[in-house]
């Protein structure tokens, strides 16, 4: 399964970086991501990180869930049957679940005290986040929040931020990102 999806995904990042009318090594250079990882992608080889998938994504100026699903008339989501997006670390993974026009849905775990940054995303992405099991700190440039198990939070992603599991428990973390216009 997760094969079909890496496949899917990767002739999904050719398609749009041809249309969009990059050069396999100008898009590469644009998103500061090597050839060869690229290359892996689109052929759908390997699972490429988190990072990577971003930077393709907003390269391309789209929502990263639009890379990750193919539209069907009812689509499902079961835990851990979808493809995962791991940090480089392996610390942080989250699974898509579910794309539509501005918003996409994800699943997310936290493992025991690890922390992970995001890089801020263009102007207008929205994160909103839902704790569902154990606690999460999430640092927005100097101000952190520590949020309980079913507390949420929303902060608009341009700014860099930092998720921290301040437990030696799982966090599992609901997220809708949201883009304007």
């Amino acid at each position: 399964m997760e094969e079909k999806v890496a496949q899917q995904i990767g002739e999904r990042v050719r398609q749009l970086r041809m249309k969009q009318g990059y050069s396999l090594e100008a898009f590469a250079n644009r998103i500061n991501v090597s050839k060869l990882t690229l290359m892996k992608v689109e052929k759908g080889e390997g699972n490429p990180t988190l990072s990577v998938v971003w930077k393709i994504a907003n390269g391309l100026s789209v929502p990263i869930a639009s890379l990750l699903m193919v539209e069907e008339g009812v689509e499902l989501s079961r835990k851990k049957q979808s493809l995962e997006l791991a940090s480089s670390d392996n610390q942080f993974i989250v699974e898509p679940m579910f794309q539509k026009n501005h918003y996409e849905l994800y699943r997310g775990y936290l493992k025991p005290g690890a922390i992970y940054q995001s890089d801020a995303h263009p102007k207008g992405v929205n994160e909103c986040i839902t704790v569902m099991t154990n606690e999460l700190i999430v640092r927005i440039e100097d101000e952190a929040y520590h949020l309980q198990e079913h507390d949420a939070i929303r902060f608009s992603g341009d700014k860099i931020h930092l998720y921290e599991n301040p437990t030696d428990q799982l966090t599992v973390l609901h997220f809708v990102i949201s883009y304007e216009g």
